[in-house]
């Protein structure tokens, strides 16, 4: 395997790409930036200096990865997704020391044009719906619509084949019929082993 970077694609020197990524015309990867091993970077998105993306992490385009974000593995981000990475940025006042980190966690999706603000946690295998504006921390397999976002459902690991189908609980238990059994305690999922 290797990694291909699009001629038209900015790379700096510095930078850590694993083996099997691809990097897309129009792309920027800034030296200190971590990206795991299979990973595609779309056309025209950012990833900073601080910035860690984990193994087979998908962006597509126009999406910018600031500083302090953490994408672990398998995390999916819809076109122009944004992240922010201050709550009160001013022009006039150099805040770059302040950056807070924002946790996305394995398996997780974030939908087109979902705006993330920073601070935050989003869980395992949680679904950003397109358009949300995420203001607060996000359970796993939690599904997240709206603006500000809510919750109003959960989903499986795989989120269903043809649509978004959400996890339908009976006396604490759910199945997918793709992905397994999960189960529900305390206001939180689980899979069952």
């Amino acid at each position: 395997m290797s990694i291909f970077i699009h001629e038209r694609a900015l790379v700096e020197k510095g930078a850590l790409i694993g083996d099997g990524t691809k990097i897309w015309q129009g792309a920027t990867v800034r030296s200190g930036a971590q990206i795991g091993k299979n990973c595609i970077i779309g056309q025209g998105s950012y990833i900073a200096p601080t910035a860690q993306l984990g193994d087979n992490v998908k962006l597509e385009y126009n999406s910018p990865i600031f500083d302090g974000v953490i994408l672990e593995d398998d995390v999916f981000i819809g076109p122009n997704a944004i992240f922010t990475n201050i709550k009160n940025p001013r022009s006039h006042i150099n805040r770059h020391g302040k950056f807070e980190k924002t946790h996305v966690k394995k398996g997780a999706s974030i939908g087109a044009n979902a705006t993330i603000l920073c601070g935050i946690t989003l869980g395992s295998f949680c679904l950003i719906g397109a358009g949300t504006i995420v203001t607060k921390n996000v359970d796993d397999y939690a599904l997240i619509v709206g603006n500000p976002g809510k919750q109003v459902g959960w989903v499986c690991r795989c989120a269903g084949e043809e649509k978004v189908q959400k996890l339908v609980f009976t006396e604490g238990k759910a199945s997918c019929t793709h992905c397994g059994q999960y189960e529900l305690k305390n206001e939180k999922v689980y899979e069952v082993q």
